[in-house]
């Protein structure tokens, strides 16, 4: 929350709205458009009635602030500190040039260490991200979607067979149940998904023309769509934590919203756990096939629930059943 309750989407909509109102009277067009390229595109229901409307006292009707200087946002010594944790994220590292990045803000102590917690609901066996191969596979394939080049691959499938593969990278996803990366390209007819951990070897080839035939399209993805209750900034809450999905948020009344979601459908499951933790502040409506999964996973939670304890250990059948 240290971003999101200071500096959050918000503000920063807010402070660029200010910086063209120090220069000009701005428009309501003009704030929407800012709010839509700096925050969410639902968050024009919050922000603007609270700057027409004067609730937040910061622009006057004709569209002129009492501004007299653009608004500034240093980062707080707390900002820092935990931008020195991110930045020793073996995940992180994958992404900066240097095998070992120095703390951005060596003023300030590094605000907590990967001993400081324990991560209980994701697989154990995530990606190598400190593995020297793979952090060279990953460096090369980020060089191939910044300079749009294709990627020549051997790849070991499920069965440990080595495979061929050439293909051009549109982008990465992370997963975070799965705690794994995965590369999303197109190669022949196909759309490729592969996860980074199984490429042996990477290099980088031409762009052959019939990579570029057609556009490419994101793997197989499915719609879900459920009602949420906007309590204790529920809506915030919902469209930060899926803020990397492609989402559309609608206004039913004052405290009610339906919220539609587009997902990779390898990461199905991975969806019915995340709306599960927000509770009985999210009712999923359709597909219908998505309700049975949330109904089937609560009905194994309560059972779970309400299973004995003997001797310390859940009742149960032994391993050896």
């Amino acid at each position: 929350m240290i971003f999101s309750e200071l500096y959050s989407a918000y503000y920063n909509a807010v402070a660029r709205i200010l910086r063209e109102a120090v220069l000009h009277p701005v428009t309501t067009e003009e704030m929407r458009k800012i709010i839509a390229d700096n925050a969410f595109d639902e968050s024009a229901l919050s922000i603007l009635p609270a700057l027409t409307e004067g609730r937040w006292p910061l622009l006057r009707k004709d569209g002129t602030t009492p501004l007299h200087a653009a608004p500034t946002m240093p980062l707080t010594k707390l900002q820092k500190s935990w931008l020195n944790a991110i930045s020793q994220d073996p995940r992180m590292q994958l992404f900066l040039q240097e095998p070992a990045v120095p703390l951005p803000y060596p003023e300030e102590p590094v605000l907590f260490t990967k001993e400081d917690y324990y991560v209980f609901d994701r697989y154990a066996d995530g990606d190598p991200y400190e593995d020297d191969a793979y952090r060279a596979h990953f460096a090369t394939v980020l060089k191939a979607l910044r300079e749009k080049k294709a990627l020549q691959l051997e790849v070991r499938n499920r069965y440990g067979h080595l495979m061929q593969v050439t293909t051009l990278p549109s982008h990465l996803e992370y997963s975070e149940k799965d705690d794994k990366f995965r590369l999303f390209g197109r190669a022949s007819h196909r759309s490729d998904v592969i996860n980074m951990a199984r490429i042996d070897s990477c290099e980088l080839t031409e762009v052959e023309p019939w990579m570029t035939a057609r556009k490419q399209t994101r793997a197989q993805q499915d719609k879900v769509v459920f009602d949420l209750l906007d309590e204790r900034k529920a809506l915030d809450r919902v469209m930060l934590h899926f803020a990397h999905f492609e989402r559309q948020a609608e206004k039913l009344d004052e405290k009610n919203y339906r919220v539609t979601l587009l997902y990779d459908r390898n990461d199905e499951t991975e969806m019915v756990i995340r709306l599960l933790g927000f509770g009985p502040l999210v009712r999923v409506r359709e597909p219908e096939h998505f309700v049975d999964l949330m109904r089937e996973r609560l009905l194994k939670q309560q059972a779970l629930d309400q299973m004995p304890i003997v001797n310390g250990s859940e009742e149960g059948p032994s391993p050896a059943d």
